[in-house]
C-alpha cells in the first residue's frame, strides 16, 4: 500500500515537468517516442490548390506563347495547331514509289510486246485463212475438207476448235489480255497441229521444206510457251495483274492443262500414236 501511493505523484510530477519544459519553449519529445500518443487528423476540408494560378506559377504576360510571333498566331494558340494536316499521297505518286521499288526491267516489257505481237498475229493470220478464206487460205468448207481428208473423226467440231484456238487465242495474245488462257490456247492448237503433221510419215519431220514438216510448228509452240512462262509484260491489258510481271506456279499450271488438252484432243478426235517412228539420230526429213 505505501509504495503504490508513492508511484503515483511521481508520474504525476513527471507530467507536470513535461507540460512546464514545452510551456519553457525547450523540445519535446516525438509522439513516435510515445506508442499511446496519436498524431493529428489532417483537416481535410481545407482547400488544396488545383490550378497554376493557385501555386503562384502562372509564367504572366511577359511570356509569350507557342502561337505568339507566327503569321495568324493569336494570343493562347499552340504551334502544332497552326500546322495543316498531311495531305493524302496521290495514285500517280503511289504508282511511282511502287514502280521505283521494283527492279529495273530495261527493254523486257518491249521485248514481250514484239514477242506477243509476231505469235498473234501468226495465228490471226491461220485462222483468218481457215475462217474466211482470205490470204489464199481454204475457207471454212475447205478446212472441214482437210481435217476430213487428215483422219479426223469429228470435222465439224475439229473445225471450230482450230479456229477458235487460232483466232481466238490470237487476238487476246495481241492485245495482252487472259494472256496465260491466250497462250494456253494457242499452244494446245498448235499442238495439235505438230502431232497430226508429225504421225502422217514416220520419223522426226522437222524440215519445213516439206508438208509434214514441224518446225514452224515447233518455234510458234515455244514461243506461246515463252509467254506463259514470262507473262505478257506491262505493254498489255493485263498489266494490272501479278501474271503480267511476275508470273509463278500458276503458269506451270496453264502449261500442263494446255499439254493435257492437246493430247486428249488428239486422242478423242484423231487417234494414233504421232511419236511413233522416231529415232534420236533419224536422218530422215
Amino acid at each position: 500500500m505505501t509504495d503504490k501511493s508513492n508511484d503515483t505523484p511521481d508520474a504525476e510530477g513527471s507530467a507536470q515537468a513535461g507540460q512546464a519544459a514545452s510551456s519553457a519553449g525547450r523540445p519535446v519529445t516525438s509522439p513516435y517516442d510515445s506508442p499511446t500518443t496519436q498524431m493529428r487528423k489532417p483537416d481535410v476540408h481545407k482547400d488544396l490548390p488545383h490550378t497554376d494560378e493557385d501555386l503562384d506559377l502562372d509564367p504572366g504576360e511577359d511570356v509569350p506563347t507557342a502561337g505568339a510571333g507566327q503569321p495568324g498566331g493569336e494570343a493562347g494558340d499552340y504551334g502544332y495547331a497552326s500546322i495543316p494536316p498531311a495531305t493524302a499521297a496521290s495514285a500517280g505518286a503511289v504508282r511511282l514509289q511502287r514502280r521505283n521499288r521494283e527492279p529495273r526491267r530495261g527493254t523486257l516489257d518491249l521485248g514481250l510486246f514484239v514477242l506477243r505481237l509476231v505469235v498473234g498475229y501468226t495465228f490471226i493470220y491461220h485462222g483468218l485463212q481457215k475462217l474466211t478464206g482470205w490470204f489464199h487460205g481454204p475457207g471454212l468448207d475447205g478446212t472441214k475438207q482437210m481435217m476430213e481428208g487428215g483422219g479426223w473423226d469429228y470435222p465439224s467440231l475439229s473445225t471450230a476448235l482450230v479456229i477458235a484456238g487460232e483466232l481466238g487465242g490470237g487476238i487476246l495474245l495481241v492485245i495482252g489480255l487472259a494472256t496465260p488462257l491466250a497462250a494456253g490456247a494457242v499452244l494446245a492448237t498448235i499442238l495439235n497441229a505438230w502431232m497430226w503433221k508429225q504421225g502422217m510419215v514416220p520419223g522426226f519431220q522437222y524440215n519445213a521444206g516439206t508438208p509434214t514438216g514441224v518446225e514452224l510448228d515447233s518455234i510458234l509452240a515455244g514461243s506461246a510457251l515463252a509467254i506463259i512462262l514470262t507473262g505478257p509484260g506491262r505493254w498489255s491489258l493485263d498489266r494490272t495483274r501479278g501474271w503480267a510481271t511476275r508470273p509463278a506456279y500458276g503458269s506451270g499450271v496453264v502449261v500442263l492443262l494446255a499439254v493435257a488438252a492437246a493430247i486428249l484432243t488428239f486422242w478423242f478426235l484423231h487417234g494414233g500414236n504421232p511419236l511413233q517412228g522416231i529415232g534420236p539420230f533419224d536422218s530422215k526429213g
